[in-house]
């Protein structure tokens, strides 16, 4: 087990390693031991690839499932279609505070992941490649990698020329759309339309997108050929799978797992709770399991569809069977809401409505708060600027579905009789002491006479920042903040951090005097 660098979980293996081999020796796999671990790539034409990721079953790993051969077959479709060299993008952001795949990828072997981008860009002929990431540690990581390489921000041969894309750590961050408008320098928000990034997506140019898990998967399956890769794992969804389990020893951890794997087997390597009240799977946009289904079920995404759950971004989270599931949904539930970009009703208006209706059910509002719940999550259902509030209202309602003899605890207005303690991760106050969003923070000494201020090249009217700090910024008949012309009181500077961190536009600033 290892994993010493900062914000990256400890890795283990249950059987051999594809992804995480050579992590037990190195913290990073430089370019010359990424080499010696997993020797040179192949080279493959579009088609050979296609044909790879069909006769592997490969979906991506960020989220969706989506087929990757479906996005490699559109994206040199319309590429030939249009006459234009496409882009790719890897997905590196992982928002999502459930899920640290990823991060451990891009940090300690950020060559497995480019190796797959870059197989995937030679074959479509791409002219652009794209890392998109949060953390300064992954930042860090790609950023030497791609020195090791020769490739940093400019083009070398045949190679696309490479460059990073620094984020916000925001859910909405990771967005197709979102991720692609910041990488031509926008804000990280969804622009409010759907268009499908095969089709027309960095620099307008058709753009293969995926997560950083999927090109590593494909990096391995090139080296070790359709029949190779599929000899580990379940026949219909073969290879190995990156989970992300919380409620470990130690917590959260990455474990690489064979597709098909016993659940409550990963639960036990872990070290995590026994006998859990049920068990979150897929992250904040996945599904809920009761602890019957959970311990009867495997690790694939068929498997757990049919329980109810959804194999989403590998989060694994039990929650312990003296906790209650409802009260720990409602936490995550109303950081879902605080993570909308504020751009469209759903999200802003929506989202909101349904955490606080499913507040309303659990202080034993009845039949009609319960009903509420359910009219909040039809109304936000598809009708998003992304997939956020589908995500939500997913997450809720499988709340629901998955504990009825909790549910009718609580509608019936005596409660379950369980504890509500935040065993889910969520992002951790900020600053120390902050509040989160409700509530008076900790002062911060420094904070004495700080004041906001907007960069009005940057603002775009989203109004994000009057809802979090509505004693300081209002908004003017047009939708744009005003913002009282004083010093900050140091109670309030916790709250303006958060705004300033959550602004989409980045436009908030906190100045010091």
């Amino acid at each position: 087990m290892s994993g010493p660098l900062p914000d990256v979980p400890p890795v283990f293996a249950l059987g051999p390693p594809r992804l995480t081999a050579g992590l037990d020796q190195a913290e990073r796999l430089d370019r010359r031991a990424h080499l010696l671990v997993h020797g040179s790539p192949p080279s493959l034409t579009a088609d050979r690839l296609a044909e790879l990721a069909d006769a592997i079953a490969l979906r991506g790993r960020g989220g969706a499932g989506f087929p990757l051969v479906r996005k490699l077959t559109a994206v040199a479709h319309h590429a030939r279609r249009t006459g234009v060299r496409p882009a790719v993008v890897v997905n590196g952001c992982e928002g999502e505070p459930a899920c640290r795949k990823d991060t451990v990828l891009l940090c300690r072997a950020p060559h497995l992941v480019l190796d797959g981008a870059l197989l995937a860009a030679d074959a479509l002929g791409a002219r652009t490649l794209v890392v998109g990431v949060t953390k300064d540690t992954a930042e860090r990581s790609v950023r030497d990698a791609l020195a090791e390489r020769g490739l940093r921000d400019r083009r070398r041969g045949r190679s696309p020329r490479a460059r990073l894309a620094r984020v916000p750590e925001r859910l909405v961050s990771g967005e197709a759309s979102a991720l692609i408008r910041a990488a031509e320098g926008g804000p990280a928000l969804p622009p409010g339309r759907r268009v499908r990034a095969a089709e027309s997506g960095l620099g307008g140019v058709p753009t293969l997108f995926s997560n950083a898990e999927t090109f590593a998967q494909l990096a391995v399956a090139a080296r070790l050929g359709a029949h190779r890769y599929a000899a580990t794992g379940a026949p219909r969804e073969p290879g190995t799978l990156l989970l992300t389990v919380s409620g470990a020893v130690p917590s959260p951890a990455v474990v690489e797992a064979p597709s098909g794997v016993p659940l409550p087997y990963v639960l036990q390597a872990c070290a995590a709770d026994p006998s859990p009240g049920g068990v979150l799977v897929g992250g904040y946009h996945g599904a809920w399991l009761d602890a019957a289904t959970a311990y009867g079920t495997v690790v694939t995404r068929e498997a757990l569809a049919a329980g109810g759950g959804a194999l989403g971004a590998g989060a694994v989270l039990p929650v312990p069977a003296d906790t209650c599931p409802l009260g720990e949904a409602l936490h995550v539930a109303r950081w879902l809401a605080a993570e909308s970009s504020g751009q469209c009703g759903p999200c802003r208006l929506g989202l909101p409505s349904m955490a606080e209706a499913l507040a309303d059910v659990l202080a034993g509002g009845g039949q009609e708060a319960l009903e509420a719940v359910r009219r909040a999550a039809q109304a936000v259902h598809g009708r998003g600027a992304c997939k956020h509030p589908d995500g939500a209202a997913r997450f809720v309602l499988s709340a629901l579905a998955a504990f009825p003899d909790d549910l009718t605890a609580h509608v019936l207005g005596g409660g379950c009789g369980r504890k509500t303690t935040g065993v889910l991760p969520l992002p951790a106050p900020e600053p120390a002491g902050a509040a989160d969003g409700t509530g008076a923070g900790a002062a911060d000494p420094g904070a004495a006479g700080s004041r906001l201020a907007v960069d009005w090249t940057l603002c775009e009217g989203h109004g994000l920042c009057a809802r979090l700090l509505p004693e300081t910024v209002r908004l003017d008949p047009d939708g744009y903040p005003l913002i009282a012309d004083a010093a900050l009181p140091p109670r309030l500077h916790p709250h303006a951090q958060r705004a300033v961190r959550r602004c989409p536009a980045l436009a908030l600033r906190l100045e010091k005097p």
